[in-house]
């Protein structure tokens, strides 16, 4: 079994934001984050986003990594070992089960991201005609053959990263694909800017609207800062886990939450005057990514060039995100089973693989299997989002502002009294015992559909 003296950890601050920073990014940073803020009310959604992030999003992430860190061990013996005899370890096994999951359902999605960055180079999706692009995403999601062939390359991908391990692997992959990230949107926005919707698209995403600000688009903000930041499912406790000694993880954690913000504010420049340009539905969900972008595309000048960019910087946004849910499993069974991490790895894929399948073919071949309404692709999803990451974000809440403790979560978080953070360490353990459980709590209930 691996000792924290053995154990792989990052190697650099850069590595470290970097590494957290790519688990934050996802796939609705470069859709739903944009098209959320301009369909709620534009910079009056983004205040109250902050405000909740604040309240939500940022404490419990600072708490998961502190967790992390302190214990050097994966999110079950981290927990067992911080209340031995008490059945908080169980917040940990909930957490694996929700990578799990996630996971299942997210590498399908992130193989349509990858069918179309080949599908950019051969210009197969690329098409004016609303009507083309949406049948060729169809046939993408109708084919059996192409939906796993895609998952399985995605997997094999993210388990070689793995297999180098977190300095060699997640540390100096993220060092070098999350600058691209950055250059890449930076690139696609200037060129959306010059644009006749620009204007329009602006207005769009960062024109205040407070009347729009009601009761339900609070509940929305809330949600987001909860999901966007990653938390919830073990993934910052197995980050923190490989954070240095001196990292400060309220500074790194506020860094990552503003650069994730910057990407996601990036990706709605770089897209919105684009679709207003030619008047599509700037509030179309994951179909403005598969088939209103690439008609969009197929309109501009050098179209088929910044398709293909577009989604080598979305494949990248994926990337990140999956190391860190595949490395929640893998890490649990190489410290608590003591398999080598390259078995860890594989049976992970392969665990992944079958799940991901059933998941890719309820899109085609299993598409009349159904639970309460909703196919397993939907089932997965639905489970782990409104059961398994709000529930592990309370507890991870509570765990650490009730049972931690005030003085040991501010010994931890001030590197043992070598920051001058006790009064910020103070303010996170009330937000922690009291705001944050409660706010996720009603996210909880209205994912559950109880308001």
């Amino acid at each position: 079994m691996t000792t924290s003296a053995q154990r792989d950890g990052f190697t650099s601050t850069l590595g470290v934001l970097a590494a957290t920073l790519g688990s934050a990014v996802g796939l609705g940073n470069i859709w739903k984050f944009p098209a959320l803020t301009g369909a709620n009310g534009g910079a009056g959604f983004l205040l109250v986003y902050l405000f909740a992030t604040l309240l939500v999003g940022l404490p419990v992430m600072i708490a998961e990594i502190t967790l992390g860190r302190r214990a050097r061990a994966n999110p079950i013996a981290a927990l067992k070992g911080m209340a031995p005899g008490r059945p908080w370890w169980l917040v940990g096994v909930s957490g694996m089960v929700a990578a799990f999951m996630i996971m299942a359902f997210y590498s399908e999605v992130v193989a349509w991201v990858f069918a179309y960055v080949w599908k950019s180079l051969e210009g197969s999706a690329l098409s004016s005609d609303a009507a083309v692009t949406e049948g060729a995403f169809a046939a993408l999601v109708a084919s059996p053959w192409q939906s796993l062939i895609w998952q399985w390359v995605v997997l094999l991908l993210i388990g070689g990263i793995l297999l180098r391990g977190v300095a060699r692997g997640i540390e100096a992959v993220t060092k070098r694909l999350m600058p691209l990230l950055f250059l890449l949107l930076a690139a696609l926005c200037v060129f959306s800017l010059t644009l006749d919707g620009a204007r329009e698209g602006l207005a769009f995403l960062f024109s205040p609207d407070f009347s729009r600000v009601n009761a339900g688009v609070v509940l929305t903000a809330v949600g987001l800062a909860f999901f966007k930041m990653s938390i919830g499912m073990g993934t910052m406790m197995t980050y923190g886990s490989y954070f240095r000694a001196d990292q400060n993880i309220p500074q790194t954690a506020a860094r990552v939450m503003c650069a994730d913000l910057a990407v996601s504010l990036l990706a709605g420049i770089a897209i919105f005057p684009a679709v207003f340009t030619f008047g599509f539905e700037p509030t179309a969900g994951p179909s403005l990514v598969f088939i209103t972008l690439p008609a969009v595309f197929a309109q501009l000048p050098f179209g088929q060039g910044l398709m293909f960019v577009f989604f080598v910087l979305t494949s990248i946004a994926a990337i990140g995100a999956m190391l860190s849910l595949l490395e929640v499993p893998v890490l649990v069974l190489h410290e608590r089973l003591g398999m080598k991490r390259s078995n860890a790895i594989a049976v992970c894929v392969l665990i992944v693989g079958v799940l991901g399948a059933g998941c890719a073919l309820s899109m085609n071949l299993l598409a009349d299997w159904r639970v309460q309404g909703r196919n397993l692709f939907d089932l997965m999803d639905f489970l782990s989002s409104n059961v398994l990451l709000p529930l592990g974000g309370i507890l991870i809440a509570l765990f650490t502002g009730w049972v931690w403790g005030r003085d040991a979560f501010s010994r931890a978080v001030s590197n043992e009294g070598s920051l001058d953070n006790r009064r910020l360490a103070g303010g996170l353990v009330l937000i922690l015992r009291y705001v944050s459980p409660l706010l996720i709590f009603i996210v909880m209930l209205n994912g559950l559909g109880f308001i």
